[in-house]
């Protein structure tokens, strides 16, 4: 196991997060899919973590990342959900107007779980599994 460092910590922190859209609309198609890959790679990178794994379905998406101690989890899920949803919103306005009348594409719910337990291989697996969304 290869552990990270800072200037004051050691560590090792995995976690699985998954999102899922308003009413579970099956409104995400491989467009839309490779978008949030992008904005989520973007984000956690900023934020000084790494996306492992990213994939989803036409009603939900998991993202798999590494994160340093000093990340808050809940306003690192409420900012990628906040940002990727208005640019979302923006980009694909067209395609999402028969799923939403009113500016939503996420649900407030989400799971998120350490991995602690279960290895980053049997996890990252299962989401390269997700049945991917048709165009």
């Amino acid at each position: 196991m290869e552990f990270k460092r800072n200037r004051h910590a050691v560590y090792k922190l995995q976690y699985h997060l998954v999102v899922v859209t308003k009413y579970r609309k099956k409104c995400i198609n491989k467009d839309i899919l490779i978008r949030l890959k992008e904005i989520a790679h973007n984000l956690f990178e900023k934020w000084g973590c790494e996306v492992i794994e990213i994939n989803g379905e036409s009603d939900h998406v998991h993202i798999l990342f590494e994160a340093h101690p000093q990340i808050e989890l809940s306003k690192a899920k409420n900012n990628f959900k906040t940002v990727s949803s208005r640019y979302i919103r923006k980009e694909f306005e067209e395609h999402l107007k028969p799923y939403y009348w009113k500016p939503y594409f996420w649900n407030r719910s989400y799971c998120i779980i350490s991995t602690e337990g279960t290895t980053v291989e049997i996890i990252k697996q299962y989401i390269e599994e997700q049945s991917q969304p048709e165009a």
